[in-house]
């Protein structure tokens, strides 16, 4: 059974999606096995399986990289989207400075920073990439280091001073390194347990055995 997803990415961005003669294009079709058909028009991508693929979450992994294309990323970096370990956040900056455009250019102006230093120090604090592109400021991360980057980038849009935004920032890194730690303490538990389980069962038919 096939399956369709349609995208809408603005129409300065196809470009960037179909690449060089048509390579960016070519090379995700080749490694997620997809069918990508662009619309130059208006902008609306068509992804076609025509068989459900191996990796089932494949089509939502191909659907956030060209999303993230759409936002302004390089294909070099949305395909990092590709890995199970990296999501795709964004924040609608209208949603905090409502539809001015003399307000969105503000706002863009205080997270990218004098000389782009905001945008890289919150990347470099979190090990996340962002692209501040029209209305949105879009975040590519691990989970657990999106939190902290939306918490910057949210509390600047929301009028906060830089100081303040990387302290907010600062203190989400320390909650969110504490609750990675935890789980991680208890996926190794969990581990543990059922090992000793299936030790358990094991010893239980050699004894029935002899």
């Amino acid at each position: 059974m096939a399956i369709e997803i349609r995208v809408k990415i603005p129409r300065n961005r196809v470009g960037v999606l179909i690449g060089k003669r048509g390579a960016t294009r070519r090379y995700l079709e080749r490694v997620t096995g997809a069918k990508i058909t662009v619309d130059s028009g208006s902008g609306e991508v068509t992804i076609t399986f025509e068989e459900p693929p191996e990796d089932p979450l494949m089509p939502h992994k191909l659907q956030s990289v060209i999303q993230a294309i759409g936002r302004g990323f390089s294909p070099e970096r949305a395909m990092k989207l590709l890995n199970d370990e990296y999501v795709l956040e964004i924040v609608d900056l209208r949603d905090y400075v409502g539809p001015s455009k003399n307000a969105l250019q503000r706002i863009r102006g205080r997270l990218i920073g004098e000389g782009g230093r905001a945008r890289t120090y919150i990347e470099s604090r979190t090990g996340t990439d962002i692209s501040i592109y029209g209305h949105t400021a879009a975040i590519i991360g691990r989970y657990y280091d999106i939190i902290p980057a939306k918490e910057a980038i949210v509390s600047l849009a929301s009028g906060s001073r830089h100081s303040t935004a990387y302290r907010r920032m600062e203190r989400k890194i320390a909650e969110m390194r504490e609750r990675e730690v935890l789980e991680q303490m208890m996926i190794m538990r969990e581990a543990r347990s059922r090992r000793r389980m299936k030790e358990s069962g094991e010893e239980g038919e050699e004894w029935e055995e002899g």
